[in-house]
């Protein structure tokens, strides 16, 4: 009978002091990038396929790869990554033959390459034309 209290006693003991310990929780520092990446022949081989290996990356927070703008918007934790990291992991997706990523300049208008040559960029001005149906133009109308 002693035992059986002893080792109930012990239980309880552990069970508070586990219970009773500080979790130390790391702060995560967000930070969003926005990447240009080339080389993107469909939606779903390219497109998803990176998108889906950003989203398994350790220190990736969310990942949205739009085929049709060549554009990844990620959100990431800072104390993981960097955004440098960020460039070399999508270049070295499918071998890194394939898809080449830069970071895209936090000016007015942030568009790819691909994305000002279909807009029909005006060029004095780093807006769209009203007639403009691209993702990356939908709010960013002269």
């Amino acid at each position: 009978m002693k035992v059986q209290k002893f080792i109930f006693a012990f239980v309880i003991a552990c069970f508070t002091l586990i219970s009773c310990q500080k979790e130390i929780k790391k702060e995560i520092k967000k930070e969003n990038v926005s990447l240009a990446i080339s080389g993107m022949t469909c939606e779903i081989g390219c497109a998803k396929t990176i998108q889906s290996k950003l989203t398994k990356k350790e220190g990736v927070l969310a990942a949205k790869v739009v085929f049709s703008d060549s554009i990844a918007t990620i959100e990431f934790d800072t104390n993981t990554l960097s955004k440098k990291d960020l460039i070399a992991f999508v270049d070295g997706i499918a071998g890194g033959d394939l898809y080449t990523a830069s970071e895209i300049s936090n000016q007015k208008h942030a568009c790819s390459d691909a994305c000002k040559s279909k807009c029909e960029m005006m060029e004095t001005k780093k807006t769209c034309k009203e007639d403009c149906k691209m993702e990356c133009c939908k709010d960013k109308k002269a």
